[in-house]
């Protein structure tokens, strides 16, 4: 019941760095945002370094942790890339979906058998992560035409298809690699070795484009929450890994879309279309089903 709980809060931490970041993008430089973002996320990884103990972390370790740091902010890449060149609706949801569903693929592999009740939770998870990502996505999106986004997006479907594929799979990475980190011990070094990652390709992705200043006002300290906030999700879901299995963890920490959601209509007061009330009821269900059948 650990793992669950510790994923689901993982989940809101994620959606709300989403969010965060959402508005932060709206008048500040995608690349600009993320590298304000990766530099906070990395020093609240430190400063937790000494509030998660444990014995001195393994090579493997970090190297998972390293692989997992570069999986989030390629698949972060690769995700803008598909909302620039193809339609939101396609991009979005197949990376939400990707990330559950590579994940669980990664899972199955490594042997884990969860219970039927959960096993059910998972393949209902995967409507309700289309439905609420969808909605997210289309509502993230700039004007036609604002920094060349969504310019032609239209024409090229396959492009949203193959990076939204992509950015699925990068993210998978990032939950197997903490999931498999997590087992190597080593406290929240791990932690700290992705976040470490994550900034160096965001500030190579900066220097390539020439864009290494920092957002100003409101999208600065929007900035700093999307990576103080996505800091804790992937601190909360390295723990949960520990005690639960991928194929559970990973799935209920990709119902992110929906805190996001949840935000939009508290904050902004965006109201709830007959999409989203699906999504939303339909990740209860899978929160229920998969705590009815535990965690592993």
């Amino acid at each position: 019941m650990l793992a669950i709980i510790l994923a689901l809060a993982s989940a809101i931490g994620y959606g709300s760095s989403d969010f965060a970041a959402g508005l932060a993008s709206r008048t500040a430089s995608v690349i600009q945002v993320t590298l304000l973002a990766s530099t906070a996320a990395a020093v609240v990884a430190f400063a937790a370094l000494p509030f998660g103990a444990g014995h001195r972390p393994s090579g493997a370790s970090l190297a998972w942790g390293a692989a997992a740091g570069a999986g989030g902010t390629l698949g972060a890449l690769a995700l803008y890339l598909g909302f620039r060149y193809a339609a939101f609706s396609v991009a979005g949801p197949l990376s939400a979906v990707g990330t559950a569903g590579f994940s669980v693929l990664a899972g199955l592999l490594l042997g884990e058998r969860p219970s039927t009740l959960a096993l059910i939770g998972i393949v209902l998870a995967l409507p309700a992560i289309v439905s609420v990502s969808a909605s997210v996505a289309g509502e993230e999106a700039p004007p036609e035409g604002a920094d060349g986004a969504q310019e032609g997006a239209r024409g090229r479907p396959l492009a949203g298809v193959a990076a939204g594929l992509i950015a699925g799979a990068c993210f998978a990475l990032l939950l197997v690699g903490l999931d498999r980190a997590s087992a190597g011990g080593g406290g929240l070094w791990p932690v700290a070795a992705a976040q470490v990652t994550e900034l160096a390709v965001a500030g190579a992705a900066a220097a390539l484009t020439r864009n290494l200043r920092l957002p100003g006002g409101r999208p600065r300290w929007l900035a700093v929450i999307t990576g103080v906030t996505a800091a804790a999700g992937t601190i909360l879901y390295f723990f949960a890994s520990h005690d639960g299995f991928l194929v559970i963890t990973a799935v209920l920490t990709s119902l992110y879309p929906a805190s996001t959601i949840v935000l939009a209509r508290v904050i902004l007061g965006e109201r709830l279309t007959r999409l989203r009330l699906t999504g939303l009821a339909l990740a209860g269900a899978c929160v229920a089903l998969i705590a009815a059948g535990g965690a592993g």
